[in-house]
């Protein structure tokens, strides 16, 4: 019989797959067999690959499509972020309503099935030119445009579903952004104290400064000519993208949180107790 407590519930407690003790061991050898059997097999994949230099087949194209797809997932989600914090400083007194569970659920999902339904068409006419200038990518991973310079085919196709698709998508998700900060900054501006406006420019500049390299680096890779591409200039324009950006992560998701923040003095102030424990001198 279950118990009952009165008042609020703070801790759970997980009964397990079944509560019968005699189980308890049987399901345990069980589940640790079929855990170690699937430890095994992908060691055993990965091994096999490592050392065989016939598996070493790169697959150009998914790579491609992977990578776009996130890229267009990403954009939308800054988009999504910018209309959370359009809500959170803009109308505060609805955000528990209008950014409940099932609204970020909805588009989180939104978010990823757009971005990878959008890049399909990418990769089927990437597909259908034939690269016969050279095999040889002169950058550090698969991106659209040095792929384009190594086609022989008329690639006009591909540059206008670039450019029809840059301004559909990042053009809007931009547009959006820019309307949900001029909201923002004006809802800012019309706060009285300092450390008020203060308290809620810093909620949004990390946020903005990432959506700002990343629509610097879109708009100057992709949304031009293939004529005018630039091999050492597109490539710091890309570092930025893969390196500077994932940088920026920990300040827009976790150290502008307090209640993260609070979780990790707590951690470090373990950590250091049990690196230099305290010694009691009687």
């Amino acid at each position: 019989m279950a118990l009952k407590y009165q008042g609020n519930v703070s801790e759970f407690i997980i009964q397990g797959l079944s509560d019968s003790p005699s189980l308890q061991l049987p399901l345990f050898v069980l589940f640790l067999i079929i855990y170690l059997f699937i430890i095994t097999g992908n060691l055993t994949i990965f091994f096999s690959i490592l050392f065989n230099s016939n598996l070493h087949t790169p697959i150009c194209l998914a790579q491609l499509y992977i990578y776009i797809s996130l890229a267009c997932s990403e954009y939308i989600l800054l988009t999504a972020m910018s209309y959370d914090r359009y809500v959170a400083i803009c109308d505060p007194l609805h955000y528990i309503h209008r950014m409940s569970n099932k609204h970020c659920s909805w588009l989180i999902s939104a978010t990823y099935c757009v971005g990878f339904f959008a890049s399909v068409g990418h990769v089927v006419l990437l597909h259908k030119l034939s690269y016969c200038n050279s095999h040889i990518i002169d950058h550090f991973f698969c991106d659209l445009i040095p792929l384009l310079k190594l086609s022989c085919s008329d690639t006009f196709n591909v540059e206008i579903l670039t450019y029809v698709f840059g301004t559909l998508l990042a053009g809007n998700s931009f547009l959006l952004t820019l309307i949900s900060y001029i909201y923002i900054i004006s809802t800012i501006l019309k706060i009285q104290s300092t450390h008020g406006r203060q308290k809620a420019f810093s909620t949004c500049a990390s946020h903005l400064t990432c959506v700002i390299i990343l629509y610097m680096t879109l708009f100057c890779l992709y949304m031009k000519p293939t004529t005018s591409y630039s091999l050492d200039r597109d490539k710091f324009f890309s570092l930025l993208y893969i390196v500077l950006v994932p940088l920026l992560n920990p300040l827009i998701y976790t150290l502008k949180n307090k209640e993260f923040l609070i979780a990790f003095n707590k951690l470090r102030c373990r950590v250091k107790f049990s690196l230099f424990p305290v010694k009691i001198i009687h």
